[in-house]
């Protein structure tokens, strides 16, 4: 049925190990410790379980899972080749071990930790357990620059690039598949869809395809193709589409692992040092790699504080929103509804809504746009705005959305107040309209002059341009001087205090970069 796995029983020992590898955010075959050390113990099998903790999760939707099945099905045909089997099952992981144990009596399963939810440290928490009491050893290694535990964050960078330094494990050539079973119960079952999984559906036709061999495509072209000009590029929904890297969701989702990219992008800096290469090319190469260890810095915080997902950094700023929408008002109601429609009346964040719900991606600073304008213009807690961003964003990655989230809306009080002028980001990274124009139609024939606020053309020149505003496109759900200036005040209010100035010491101790001053003033990008 299988390449390599031997059905039926036959003379080998009871001693030798089997193990199961257990696949999560690390859906790959290279660069994978676990599945190599378990490769040389004995006989392996793979597993990958659909939780439904986690596919009910507010953060989760159908763009992730068909991401998600992309991988899979790679990974599924290179244990094949191989000689073993993945096993994709459902539910929850202690029950479909459990499950798996009766029938192959596994001693050791192996995985790389993993810093997400709450929900992910509780299950962990199930199969630990469950591990001790079938008297399964479990080893976890790790995957990112992330320490666990970490108990200070001096010399933390140069730990990271430590840990990145060692050359990248190569795929495995063979594994041992099991020895005897019952062929039904390691069967390969087909993937319930989104609906029977009871996944919240979205729009989101045109995401990337996953997958190690996607991912491996997608490095080499950001670095010798599209990738010259990132460093100047990558503010733009226009040229960063192309220039930006666009490996996020792979390293999200474990496709591709962080030190291969590490090692693949010094070897490009050396190789255009070599050559003498001068310009746009090793600017933004080098610029590229300085995110790297940004990706595990961010993800660090997560893992040294895993509150973040559901609490302010700085506890200062508990209250100053609201964030239980239960209670929130009609007004706090109507303008997030604005916001997850896509109808805030302001260009640029309606586009920029709009290309999330059909690609799953848009470049950093438009994503802190987003976030600045619901947080500071809308006057909406973090919380539910980052539950609606990370379905999505296909690249959710928890550690780092749930820290950029509090740094956007303000509540870590260590770093920079910015209020971004979503007209002024018009004129800095749309100046033609095109990005606009592309997502939002009822704007197409407007002039570019009034491209960044509709609201303001004549209405004769709205009638030209076929878009009466408050019929063919909302008007702007908030002025934004008036908005602009009580959010500052509001936020000033409580980052003048002393228990913020003494909680942001505290954050900036555990979380803070160590590389410059937090006390910077606030600014209108």
């Amino acid at each position: 049925m299988w390449a390599g796995i031997r059905l039926g029983g036959g003379s080998e020992t009871a001693s030798v190990t089997r193990s199961v590898v257990w696949f999560k955010r690390d859906l790959r075959l290279s660069d994978h410790q676990p599945l190599r050390d378990a490769i040389a113990e004995g006989r392996v099998i793979g597993l990958y379980v659909h939780e439904p903790v986690i596919l009910s999760s507010k953060e989760f939707a159908a763009g992730h899972l068909a991401f998600i099945e992309d991988c899979l099905k790679e990974l599924r045909q290179g244990f094949r080749t191989l000689g073993s089997v993945l096993l994709v099952r459902s539910g929850a992981v202690a029950n479909v071990l459990d499950r798996l144990h009766e029938t192959w009596r596994f001693d050791r399963l192996w995985s790389h930790e993993e810093t997400g939810l709450a929900v992910t440290y509780d299950r962990d928490r199930d199969v630990a357990a469950w591990c001790r009491k079938r008297r399964v050893r479990w080893t976890e290694h790790p995957q990112h620059g992330v320490f666990r535990p970490l108990r200070s964050r001096d010399g933390w960078a140069a730990r990271w690039r430590r840990r990145m330094s060692p050359t990248p494990l190569a795929t495995p050539t063979t594994m041992v598949g099991p020895d005897h079973a019952d062929p039904q119960s390691l069967a390969e079952e087909p993937t319930p869809d989104a609906a029977l999984m009871n996944v919240s559906k979205n729009g989101m036709t045109e995401i990337q395809t996953g997958g190690e061999q996607e991912a491996r495509h997608t490095l080499e072209s950001f670095l010798f193709e599209r990738g010259e000009t990132y460093q100047r590029a990558m503010s733009s929904p226009i040229d960063g589409w192309d220039a930006c890297s666009r490996l996020s969701p792979h390293l999200a989702y474990g496709s591709i692992s962080i030190r291969t990219v590490f090692h693949a992008t010094r070897d490009r800096v050396e190789e255009l040092r070599s050559r003498s290469v001068a310009g746009s090319w090793p600017r933004s190469i080098s610029s590229f790699e300085k995110r790297l260890r940004w990706h595990c810095h961010f993800i660090q915080k997560l893992e040294d504080e895993p509150q973040i997902e559901f609490e302010n950094f700085n506890r200062a700023y508990d209250g100053m929103r609201q964030q239980d929408r239960d209670s929130w008002t009609a007004l706090e109601r109507s303008r997030y509804e604005s916001f997850i429609t896509a109808s805030t009346g302001y260009p640029l964040v309606d586009a920029c809504l709009r290309c999330l719900d059909r690609t799953g991606w848009i470049n950093f600073r438009m994503r802190a746009m987003l976030v600045s304008f619901a947080t500071y213009h809308l006057w909406l807690h973090w919380k539910p705005i980052a539950e609606h961003l990370a379905t999505r964003f296909l690249d959710f990655e928890p550690g780092i959305h749930y820290s950029q989230c509090q740094m956007q809306a303000g509540t870590t009080g260590m770093n920079t107040v910015r209020i971004y002028s979503p007209i002024k980001q018009v004129a800095d990274q749309d100046p033609r309209g095109d990005f606009i124009r592309r997502w939002i139609p009822e704007l197409r024939e407007v002039p570019t002059e009034f491209i960044a606020q509709p609201e303001i053309m004549p209405s004769l020149t709205q009638q030209m341009a076929g878009c009466v505003v408050g019929s063919d496109y909302p008007a702007p759900v908030v002025d934004h001087a008036t908005a602009y200036r009580e959010a500052k005040q509001r936020v000033f209010a409580v980052r003048g205090t002393r228990r913020a100035r003494d909680e942001a010491k505290r954050v900036y101790a555990k979380h803070g970069s160590r590389r410059r001053s937090s006390n910077a003033m606030p600014s209108a990008s």
